[in-house]
C-alpha cells in the first residue's frame, strides 16, 4: 500500500506542478504601455461578450427612438440611420428576422462581423484570449480534478477492504489518510488552473476594463450603462424585460429561428462566440443560451456565424 500512495503522490504532484508551468506559460504576454478600452463597445466586449455589445447596441438604438420594441419582443425600424459598424450590423439583419424577433435579431448580430472583430481587436491589443488558445490545458486540468475527487472514495473503499482482510493485526496508517492530502490538493489545483486557462480577458484587459469603469462610473449614457453592467443597466423598464427576455431564449446551432435566408447571412463559424466574463469562460453559447455571450460558458464551436478575423468589415473600435 505504501508503494501505491507513493505512486500516487508523485503522479498528481508532477501532474499538478507541469499544469501549473504550462498554463502560466501560456498566459498572453501583457501589452507595453497602458493598455486602454478606446470605446464603450470594447467595454461591452471585454465585461459580457458580444451578447453585450448587441444589447448596447440596441439599448442606443432605443432610447433615441430608432427602433421600437414591442410585446412580446417585436422590433421595428422607425429611423433606420446608424452611427456605427454595430448598429449597421443590428439594421441589416432585422429585414430577416421573422415578424421582427427581437432574439433572432440579437443573436445574429452577435455573430455578425462588426461584432466578431471587435474580438480580434481586443485580442491582438493583448487585452483577450482567442477562442481556444488553452482548451487542452483547460480540459487537463478538469481531468486532474475529476480524477481526483473520484479518488477519495476509492481509496475509502480499499481501505476498509484492507482493514477488513488483514489478519496480522498491523497498524500502519489506514491507506486513506496517506492518499487524502495529496488528493485534495491535486483537486484543488486542477480546478484553479482549469479556471485559469478558461479565462478569456487577460490581465491587462482586465485592469483597462476596470480602468474605464472608474472613468465612466457616472455616465448616464444608456449605451453605456448597458456595457457596465448588462441588461439590468438598461434605464427603459419595457425594453429591459424585453431584452432578459430574449437572453434567455435558446437559439438553434445552425441559424436559429430556423430561417434559412437569415442563417446564409454570416456564413462560417463564429469565433468569438463565448462570453467574455473577466473571471470566467463566458455566459452562453452562440446559438445556445445567450447570457453575455455570443453566447457564453463554453459552447463556442456551435456558431455558425461569421468569424471577425475573415471578414473585411470594421468594428470601428480603434478609433
Amino acid at each position: 500500500m505504501d508503494i501505491v500512495a507513493l505512486a500516487v503522490h508523485l503522479a498528481v504532484g508532477l501532474s499538478s506542478l507541469f499544469l501549473i508551468i504550462r498554463v502560466s506559460a501560456a498566459q498572453p504576454v501583457s501589452p507595453h504601455g497602458a493598455a486602454n478600452v478606446h470605446d464603450v463597445y470594447e467595454a461591452a466586449f471585454l465585461a459580457g461578450g458580444p451578447g453585450r455589445v448587441v444589447d448596447a447596441a440596441l439599448t442606443a438604438l432605443h432610447s433615441d427612438g430608432r427602433i421600437a420594441v414591442g410585446w412580446p419582443g417585436v422590433m421595428s425600424v422607425v429611423r433606420p440611420v446608424a452611427q456605427d459598424p454595430v448598429e449597421r450590423a443590428v439594421f441589416s439583419v432585422l429585414p430577416f428576422a421573422p415578424n421582427g424577433a427581437l432574439h433572432t435579431v440579437r443573436l445574429h448580430t452577435m455573430r455578425s462581423p462588426a461584432v466578431q472583430e471587435l474580438g480580434d481587436v481586443l485580442a491582438a491589443r493583448g487585452l483577450m484570449v482567442p477562442p481556444g488558445h488553452s482548451t487542452g490545458l483547460a480540459r487537463w486540468g478538469k481531468v486532474q480534478s475529476v480524477v481526483c475527487f473520484i479518488g477519495l472514495p476509492v481509496a475509502f473503499v480499499v481501505t476498509v477492504a484492507a482493514f477488513v482482510g488483514d489478519t496480522s493485526g498491523g497498524s500502519g496508517s489506514p491507506f486513506v489518510f496517506l492518499l487524502f492530502p495529496m488528493l485534495i490538493v491535486g483537486a484543488l489545483i486542477g480546478a484553479t488552473q482549469a479556471g485559469r486557462a478558461r479565462r478569456r480577458v487577460t490581465a491587462a484587459g482586465r485592469r483597462a476594463l476596470a480602468a474605464y469603469r472608474l472613468a465612466h462610473s457616472r455616465t448616464r449614457d444608456p449605451a453605456g450603462l448597458v456595457a457596465l453592467h448588462g441588461v439590468r443597466g438598461v434605464p427603459d423598464f419595457a425594453l429591459r424585460r424585453q431584452l432578459g427576455a430574449a437572453v434567455r431564449v435558446r437559439g438553434s446551432a445552425g441559424g436559429g429561428a430556423g430561417d434559412p435566408s437569415l442563417s446564409a447571412l454570416y456564413v462560417g463559424e463564429a469565433v468569438w462566440c463565448a462570453g467574455s466574463s473577466p473571471d470566467s469562460g463566458g455566459g452562453s453559447g452562440c446559438g445556445a443560451s445567450g447570457g453575455s455571450g455570443c453566447g457564453g460558458s463554453g459552447g463556442g464551436s456551435s456558431c455558425g456565424g461569421s468569424s471577425g478575423s475573415s471578414c473585411g468589415g470594421g468594428s470601428g473600435s480603434s478609433s
